[in-house]
């Protein structure tokens, strides 16, 4: 009964930000929005998803088709790996990451720390699987990632790797995020994500993160 209750919520709730989404849009942008949103409500009766993370990339999701990706799949299967967000242009393809900004209760005593590693580590291994990778964030969230990574990798020197991979080890060791994978990766656009509005906006990570890094030497 439990159960069918969450699921009935989690319908509730997506149907309520797919009617908004499709509001004046056109129909062959609400029939993929559709498609996605069941696609959601399959993978969470099989407890694969989580709300909030969902309701983000299904507007994210739609912010892509209006700009001319003419596939969005959510929750790919690609390579071996799962990402959020999968979307082709032509022939480009684009890797987007979900980051809600949650901390597992067992990272309570160092959640910062332990988001800077998960975001870092996500761009070092999800940005090699397409040609572009991106993060969507919601506006509330204040990401961290390392400076480096916003870098060309031939810019980055080894001293910065070297401090990407001992921050990343700290928690992901099976596997661990390779020195190869820090060496090559490359992030291209932040996707700010305000859900009560339905809207995202883009920035690029230089901008974003010289923001943030402000933001924590104030502190």
């Amino acid at each position: 009964m439990m159960l069918n209750k969450s699921v009935e919520r989690f319908e509730e709730d997506l149907n309520a930000i797919v009617s908004r989404l499709c509001s004046g849009e056109s129909e062959k942008v609400c029939e993929n929005l559709l498609k996605l949103k069941d696609r959601l409500i399959d993978l969470y009766r099989r407890n694969a998803v989580k709300i909030n993370h969902s309701v983000m990339e299904i507007v994210c999701a739609k912010y892509l088709i209006l700009n001319g990706y003419h596939v969005v799949e959510l929750e790919y299967a690609l390579n071996g790996i799962s990402c959020d967000i999968y979307a082709l242009k032509g022939l480009g393809s684009l890797i987007v990451e979900v980051e809600t900004g949650y901390v597992p209760p067992e990272h309570a005593v160092d959640p910062v720390t332990y988001c800077k590693a998960r975001v870092t580590s996500k761009i070092a291994r999800y940005s090699s699987f397409a040609e572009k990778f991106a993060i969507a964030t919601p506006p509330y969230y204040m990401m961290w990632f390392h400076p480096a990574l916003v870098k060309p990798p031939r810019y980055r020197t080894n001293s910065e790797i070297k401090e990407i991979k001992a921050l990343c080890d700290l928690y992901y060791s099976n596997p661990p995020v390779s020195v190869e994978e820090i060496r090559n990766a490359r992030i291209h656009a932040i996707y700010i994500v305000d859900v009560d509005k339905c809207s995202v906006r883009e920035t690029d990570p230089i901008t974003y993160i010289e923001k943030v890094l402000h933001l924590y030497e104030w502190w």
